[in-house]
């Protein structure tokens, strides 16, 4: 298998996609953004830096966030994939022929996949804007800041991130859930660094109430979030 890991796990199938703000069921990103606030309710808190927010608005004093670049995007509230759209179509023949809009009009496993409520978080545009389809890592104790206060910083000439301890046991449960569910490969370090995020920062009582939500809305939860052993045995080898 070399460096590459693919999941053993049925291929991914398409399902019949919802749209009403009720139904139960799959959506397609767009429809996907019109539920979030649900999800999120009560909880409104940037992913990756910790501000609160209202609507679409930041407020980025209340995590004392400085913009690196773009003030005007820092200032907007944007659905951020945890595992970059990139990453799903790269490994689909509709990335292939035309990209991400190929994919989102012609593959209907893509558009699950792209719309899956478990990966999707909110976001400070430009934090989302920086990350782009970078991967995740760690490589220091003591960040050196680069929007105020924020511990999330981007690598842009290696083209990583590290998120803040705060959520990385978060990113690695939807990492490790979304590669498993839609067979995505992914490299042995990946893995390795997921299973260790996902042990060394366990479940927390955001996770629980924001998977219960999900689970009412898409028919299902994120397995390693209720239950423990799913982890262990996604992590075993």
């Amino acid at each position: 298998m070399g460096d590459v890991v693919r999941p053993d796990a049925p291929p991914p199938e398409a399902v019949e996609l919802v749209s009403g703000r009720d139904a139960v069921g799959h959506r397609d990103f767009d429809s996907a953004k019109k539920v979030l606030p649900r999800v999120f309710a009560g909880m409104e808190e940037d992913f990756y830096c910790g501000c609160a927010y209202r609507g679409k608005q930041m407020d980025l004093e209340s995590c004392g966030y400085v913009p690196r670049k773009n003030p005007q995007r820092a200032a907007r509230l944007e659905w951020e994939h945890v595992v970059p759209a990139w990453t799903i179509g790269h490994q689909r023949q509709c990335w292939k022929d035309g990209g991400r809009k190929h994919c989102s009009a012609n593959d209907d496993v893509y558009r699950v996949a792209e719309g899956d409520l478990h990966n999707l978080v909110p976001s400070i545009g430009e934090v989302n804007g920086d990350r782009g389809h970078f991967a995740f890592g760690a490589w220091t104790r003591e960040p050196e800041p680069m929007y105020g206060q924020c511990t999330t910083v981007v690598d842009f000439k290696n083209r990583r991130v590290q998120p803040r301890e705060e959520v990385r046991g978060r990113v690695a449960r939807i990492s490790l859930y979304m590669h498993n569910r839609y067979g995505l490969a992914m490299s042995r370090q990946d893995l390795r660094l997921w299973c260790a995020w996902a042990r060394t920062y366990p479940v927390d009582d955001w996770e629980r109430r924001r998977d219960a939500r999900i689970a009412r809305l898409q028919g299902a939860g994120n397995p390693l979030v209720s239950d423990p052993s799913a982890l262990e045995r996604l992590c075993a080898g």
